[in-house]
């Protein structure tokens, strides 16, 4: 038996075993629980969209990251601010996979489900194994609310969870009696039994309790009874499990001390990753930061993460629409600033001509599309892949744009490093496609020394760069360095540096308006070009046993992808695996890469948009696996359709 975390009771005595334990205001006698150890544990929790789920997850998410746990997760919550109560669109969860090792994705299906009302566990329970555990909020389950989701019956009472360890809870009627002493109005004491939820899961896997009330106490420090409420119900959910019989076991998960290089962590969310890595870009070019953006979910969290940081030269502009953002963002590019726009599909389509405005200029500008669910609005809260091809040729006349993506969470930060230094160096616009499983999910990061990170530093015109037959020193906006195609950067207002802008065709060279079909050919090749010559690293081949099928992804599917794959080899099959940062230009050794091998499995969110690219460029059979319902991949199901593909 391994030793017990001590009781977050803060006013109770000093107890051995054997002893008693607050409960509720009331001291029952404790015996000690067994402990068992393991692994991994996959977490959901479900219930109405103002349940609380998602900080409920997040802070257990955040407690499991200080213990020391790889981990990932996966928010899910409806698109409605509030969802009607009760109902199965109305169900918000939130999924956190955490191990003793490194992992690489939420997790396939929960071994714990807390669904907070019969809706939740209607909408989760197909996803739970048989011998899960299900902690059901009893009180929740009244003839009303069953028969909203279509339970004829109970479910707790006919038998259909009989292949399940269900722990029924009667979590409000334990809230509100912890709460009874704080005065609070029945309602507002019930909106505390998500805090009861996570203190007795912090029970249940030993997880550490100090910094949840620190955090309760930091988000209701204006409201300290509630501050306290929330508190007291987390206290008595961990003090419930402690004593409670249906609980006769409690689980440790060890940290993951084997998985991390040395350094400094915290966890962190693929926005959060972006947001400090286009923060740390504009501080590693000595440029002011500048953000245009309209608010859309799932970017928003960008524009709300950089308004904090001022102190770091960024200044963030909330635009009365798409439009208006990029166009903001393109001016302060032209001004010399390190400009940024964030959105996701439906707003690219209305910044279209603008991007094709900043190809024309010739300036950097980071378009950052956090995608989702389309066409049109879509699905503003689930995940896709399904932009590709619209950042690719999404506008008019060939404008070509760099294209690169990351592939977790934490590598949010250096895929924003990574595009400032190709749209800095080559002044082009530049898309960065992260997506919503990205923008939410969350994993452990260290964080980067000064000295690790790139220098991004960028020199602006100063003053003359060509010399005219007559001898006469001129400057020409359009004259390019040699070997990356850019034009000069000159800072309206530098003296002699004056010149004309606009969305005209340029002439070489003068900048000067053009309608010359051979000058508007030569520019067009000249643009192209510049995006083809772009240095990007050769993609890098994971293939330990000289494999005859290779699974090529990009983006987000990386998790996914590496699960399955790690699934294959572990049962004898040999597979090869690639992943692409760099969708356009591709890196110059992937057509050697593709042609090593006799398939090529492309796994996309989406209908085979990379697969069509792959197999317009380099002839190459590329084999598409997709998946649009708004999820990411999991992985046995992605291993079981790699291992067909194999045997096909």
């Amino acid at each position: 038996m391994t030793s017990q975390v001590s009781s977050p009771a803060e006013n109770a005595d000093e107890a051995d075993e054997g002893d008693t334990t607050l409960v509720g205001g009331q001291r029952k006698p404790t015996e000690p629980k067994e402990v068992r150890r393991l692994d991994r544990v996959i977490i959901r929790f479900a219930g109405d969209s103002g349940d609380g789920m998602q900080l409920t997850g997040d802070r257990f998410t955040s407690e499991t990251a200080t213990f020391g746990n790889d981990l990932s997760t996966l928010p899910n919550f409806p698109a409605e601010i509030r969802a009607p109560a009760g109902t199965l669109p109305g169900v918000s969860s939130f999924q956190l996979h955490f191990a003793d090792h490194d992992i690489l994705t939420p997790g396939d299906a929960p071994n714990v489900l807390v669904a907070m009302n019969p809706a939740a566990l209607k909408a989760n329970i197909a996803d739970v194994p048989r011998g899960g555990d299900i902690i059901v909020n009893t009180d929740e389950f009244a003839k009303r609310a069953m028969a909203k989701v279509g339970y004829a019956t109970s479910p707790l009472e006919d038998g259909s969870l009989d292949g399940f360890h269900v722990h029924p809870v009667p979590l409000t009627t334990l809230t509100i009696e912890a709460l009874k002493d704080f005065g609070l109005p029945r309602k507002e004491a019930e909106r505390s039994k998500n805090m009861f939820a996570l203190g007795l899961l912090s029970w249940m896997y030993n997880r550490p309790t100090e910094g949840t009330e620190k955090f309760l106490r930091s988000k209701f420090a204006k409201k300290p009874q509630i501050a306290e409420a929330n508190i007291a119900a987390f206290r008595a959910g961990w003090n419930f499990g402690e004593t409670t019989e249906d609980f006769a076991v409690s689980y440790e998960v060890a940290p993951a001390s084997a998985a991390f290089p040395a350094g400094t962590y915290r966890n962190i969310s693929g926005n959060l990753a972006l947001s400090y890595g286009l923060i740390a870009a504009g501080k590693q070019a000595d440029l002011p930061l500048y953000l245009g953006s309209y608010p859309i979910t799932p970017a928003s969290d960008i524009l709300h993460e950089l308004s904090k940081h001022k102190n770091f030269g960024v200044r963030t502009f909330q635009a009365e629409d798409e439009i208006a953002g990029i166009g903001a963002a393109l001016g302060a590019a032209f001004g010399g600033a390190l400009a940024v726009t964030t959105t996701s599909g439906p707003g690219v389509a209305l910044k279209s001509e603008t991007i094709g405005l900043a190809v024309s200029l010739e300036l950097p500008l980071l378009v950052v599309d956090i995608q989702r669910g389309g066409p049109s609005t879509g699905l503003p809260t689930k995940t896709e892949q399904a932009d590709l091809l619209q950042a690719m040729f999404g506008r008019n006349g060939e404008a070509p744009v760099p294209i690169v993506a990351p592939r977790t969470p934490a590598d949010c930060f250096d895929a924003a490093l990574d595009a400032a230094r190709i749209a800095l160096a080559y002044r082009t616009p530049v898309f960065l496609l992260s997506d919503g499983y990205l923008a939410n999910g969350s994993e452990p990061w260290r964080i980067p020394d000064i000295d690790e990170l790139p220098d991004l530093r960028v020199q602006f015109a100063t003053g003359p760069n060509h010399e005219l037959a007559d001898g006469t020193e001129v400057f020409w906006p359009y004259k390019r360095d040699p070997q990356t195609l850019a034009r000069p950067w000159a800072v309206p207002g530098t003296p002699g540096l004056e010149h004309r802008i606009g969305g005209i065709e340029k002439q070489d060279g003068t900048g000067n308006i053009s309608y010359d079909p051979a000058n508007h050919d030569l520019m067009v090749r000249t643009r192209q070009a510049k995006i083809d010559g772009i240095e990007v690293p050769d993609v890098e081949v994971d293939d330990p046993d000289d494999a005859t099928t290779l699974v090529l992804g990009w983006g987000s599917t990386y998790g996914p992808i590496t699960a399955a794959v790690r699934r294959l080899r572990a049962a004898g099959i040999p597979i090869a695996q690639a992943h692409l940062r760099h969708l356009n230009p591709f890196p110059r050794n992937l057509g050697d890469v593709l042609g090593r091998y006799q398939k090529v499995v492309v796994p996309e969110m989406n209908l085979g948009q990379l697969a069509t690219l792959i197999r317009a460029r380099y002839l190459v059979d590329a084999h598409s696996y997709n998946q649009v319902n708004g999820m990411p991949f999991k992985a046995e199901q992605l291993a079981t359709a790699l291992k067909e593909a194999i045997n096909d």
